[in-house]
């Protein structure tokens, strides 16, 4: 992660209402005690989002999709310690803003490729994954102007990962009755439409902030 006095705290630190639960801290705190570093937990996010996609493009029936559901989570458990660690665990390193934002934008087409392949729809992975991506420059491209990096929008990250593992799981129940799978080609509209609306809006609050100035 990035050094505390730039973009892993401040504005530019995602506010993430788990990050001051009990059970996050102590987990945190155990991390910190050992040798790894916060870099290794954010490559381990990619990991995650690499099985998880692997899954969904190459597995077929419930154990898959649920397996596929709990490595989006583990990966954003994953986003959720690397800060941690860094900033409140003192172990914040020079290149921890690259391992920060560059996984990220990678675990982001790891998952979002594949549903696309798996509900029959390519071009719908490739899109969402564009999507996906574009509302994380919006965000950098606002704090390189000087302004604070905005992480609100309907589609941000963890609402994105969030459809996605509702899609999943729905897909679970719907082969099984049905035989279909519109319930992954439903979540991967909902976070391709999602992801440019919260692009529109993030363009909008920079807008916005440079007018202020």
């Amino acid at each position: 992660m990035a050094k505390p006095e730039d973009s892993a705290t401040g504005a530019a630190r995602r506010p993430i209402p788990a990050r001051s639960s009990a059970w996050a801290k102590w987990l945190a705190a155990r991390l910190a005690a050992t040798a790894i570093t916060p870099n290794q937990i954010s490559l381990l996010s990619l990991a995650f989002s690499l099985v998880g996609g692997a899954l969904i493009g190459w597995g077929s029936g419930w154990p898959f999709w649920v397996a596929a559901a709990v490595c989006a989570q583990l990966r954003l458990l994953c986003n959720l310690l690397d800060g941690m660690v860094a900033v409140e665990g003192g172990k914040a390193s020079r290149l921890g803003a690259l391992y920060n934002d560059l996984p990220d934008r990678l675990s982001d087409s790891a998952l979002l490729i594949p549903l696309g392949y798996a509900a029959g729809s390519p071009w719908l992975g490739w899109a969402a994954a564009l999507a996906a991506t574009s509302t994380a420059f919006m965000r950098v491209f606002g704090g390189s102007l000087g302004l604070p990096q905005d992480f609100s929008g309907i589609m941000a990250k963890q609402y994105r990962m969030n459809v996605l593992c509702l899609g999943l799981i729905a897909q679970c129940v719907e082969d099984a009755v049905w035989g279909t799978r519109y319930s992954l080609l439903v979540a991967g509209l909902i976070i391709l439409a999602g992801s440019i609306v919260t692009c529109g809006t993030r363009t909008l609050s920079i807008a916005r902030g440079l007018e202020a100035r």
